[in-house]
């Protein structure tokens, strides 16, 4: 058998906007905000308020710990960390837009547990706008973020 790149796949079959339905779930990886993560965040953002890298600020201010920039908290939710890309690879046209509302704290230590969801199938003439609710919750089952997704995702071809 001949190897073809073009079949090496996460996900064998690929997925049209049509072939989604509301209230289908795409849990993604769990993660603990570790000091490295903060670390990396801090790097990579250049955000250098001590309340996400100085626990004695933290302390002083009456706060339970370093608190996660709401960005790196927000990032949890990127669809790329689960199987959703790799169901659109060839129906994905692009990324619309992205809200985020932050509802709880998340402090150094915490376990977050991201899910998408669909919640919008708005069809159109040869695409259509497929909706994914965002939420997040931590170790103790607080949410502590809800936000949404749009992409903009092909008809199957005929």
């Amino acid at each position: 058998m001949t190897f073809d790149p073009r079949q090496h796949r996460l996900v064998p079959e690929q997925r049209w906007f049509e072939d989604f339905s509301l209230g289908e779930r795409f849990p993604l990886p769990s993660r603990t905000m570790t000091s490295g993560l903060f670390a990396a965040f801090q790097a990579a953002s250049g955000d250098n308020h001590p309340i996400h890298y100085d626990v004695e600020y933290c302390k002083a201010h009456g706060l339970p710990g370093m608190l996660a920039h709401g960005y790196q908290v927000t990032i949890q939710t990127c669809a790329g960390a689960g199987l959703f890309p790799h169901m659109v690879e060839e129906s994905l046209k692009g990324f619309l837009e992205q809200s985020t509302r932050f509802l709880h704290p998340v402090v150094l230590g915490d376990t977050l547990y991201p899910l998408l969801e669909v919640d919008e199938l708005t069809p159109q003439r040869s695409t259509g706008i497929l909706g994914l609710r965002a939420t997040i919750h931590n170790q103790h089952g607080v949410q502590v973020l809800e936000g949404r997704h749009r992409y903009l995702l092909r008809r199957r071809p005929a």
